[in-house]
């Protein structure tokens, strides 16, 4: 049994019913933790509702400045997709939450950690890793892999019993997760993938055929990887997201809907909202297409699907996403500049990009005269690289 245990908090459906269900079935001190991600919400409301619930203590605790700058940065320098169309935005969240979990834990003498993640989805992997990793001692508490609840909305249900006020109704029975990168939505009515989400279902941006008729452009600025500027003007990475976020998104930019691989083994359709993350992922690519060289490119390109996959299974705090991370940044130093898009009617398009340090040569470029490349060098270097495909032919192999 635990004697104090440090609630990973939202205020959402799941945590609000585990309070009351821990201090039952554990006859625990709860103390209830809730990350200001840039979520958008009433963080003061949310720690009067957890304390109303029985929790003893609730901490709320600003950390979209670390969450920019130390996870969703790095994993824009290093380009990382889940299967070619996802962002990570929830995956990228998990690990710093569970690591003020434990500060948390260490700092109240708590013996247990627990959160409100289900037992077929990630975020139990994500949540559970991080914590094993940094208190290798610490007890976890996963509610939704010991109680009697087999659904949401018998979750609504004991809320509703109970008085405990949630977000998700009968009416829009599916799920959100919010944070300054994204939003995504899952379950309930998104469970048939073929059926088309309901338009009033999306918050962080309006549809393409919303969007404003005329093109709007844009400048990005980037240092050492990092975008550090919009439109001639230095911001801190948070404005970058809040401004970058509401350009795009009024553009209809940064909307997928996906099927997607969950670790567990299970198939999940997933809706998200990535304005920002979206529009930057576009511009540092095209920033590294003219300051970095062929074959580091590749090479890190190479990185790219194993990277997201240990982000989207929960391994930020491993030895090999360190690595990984190391060799992507070593690159990273050259990826100075700015980035021009064009962003129109759900379509980021690159229109522009320089850089004090581009490696791109206009003269070798050009399909007009100039006197560097020797075009008759072109030939030696063909029939070398063709030697082992006519030897392989005429050997009758």
């Amino acid at each position: 049994m635990a004697k104090k245990v440090v609630l990973a908090y939202s205020g959402g459906l799941d945590t609000s019913i585990v309070i009351k269900w821990l201090i039952e079935t554990y006859k625990t001190e709860v103390i209830a933790f809730c990350a200001d991600l840039g979520q958008g919400e009433d963080l003061q409301a949310i720690k009067e509702k957890a304390l109303i619930t029985g929790a003893s203590k609730a901490y709320i605790e600003d950390l979209r400045n670390e969450f920019v700058k130390d996870y969703i940065f790095p994993m824009l320098r290093a380009n990382a997709v889940y299967e070619g169309t996802y962002l990570l935005g929830t995956s990228i969240a998990r690990p710093l939450i569970a690591k003020k979990q434990i500060d948390i834990a260490i700092k109240e003498n708590a013996d247990a950690v627990a959160h409100g993640a289900t037992g077929k989805g990630n975020d139990q992997v994500r949540f559970e890793l991080t914590y094993y990793a940094l208190k290798p001692d610490i007890k976890v508490i996963s509610p939704w892999r010991e109680w009697s609840f087999d659904s949401r909305q018998s979750l609504i249900e004991y809320a509703e019993k109970h008085g405990i006020p949630v977000p998700a109704t009968k009416e829009k029975p599916y799920s959100t997760d919010r944070n300054i990168f994204h939003i995504s939505y899952e379950g309930g009515i998104l469970e048939d993938p073929w059926s088309e989400p309901p338009i009033d279902m999306y918050t962080m941006m309006v549809s393409p055929e919303k969007a404003p008729d005329k093109p709007l452009y844009i400048d990005i600025h980037y240092e050492n990887g990092n975008p550090v500027g919009i439109n001639g003007e230095l911001v801190s990475p948070v404005d970058l997201f809040e401004r970058l976020n509401k350009l795009a998104g009024d553009n209809g930019i940064g909307r997928i809907d996906i099927v997607e691989n969950r670790y567990v083994g299970i198939k999940s359709r997933g809706v998200y909202e990535t304005p920002a993350g979206t529009v930057l992922h576009i511009a540092h690519r095209a920033l590294e297409s003219i300051t970095l060289d062929r074959e580091a490119l590749h090479i890190r390109d190479s990185f790219i699907p194993k990277y997201a996959e240990l982000i989207y299974y929960g391994y930020w705090f491993s030895p090999e996403r360190e690595m990984l991370q190391t060799a992507i940044d070593f690159i990273q130093k050259d990826v100075t500049g700015t980035v021009r898009l064009k962003l129109y009617k759900g379509n980021c398009i690159v229109v522009g990009r320089k850089s004090p340090k581009s490696l791109y040569h206009p003269e070798l470029a050009t399909f007009e005269a100039e006197k560097i490349y020797n075009q008759k060098d072109a030939e030696g270097f063909i029939k070398l690289n063709a030697l082992r495909l006519k030897v392989k032919k005429l050997l009758g192999n």
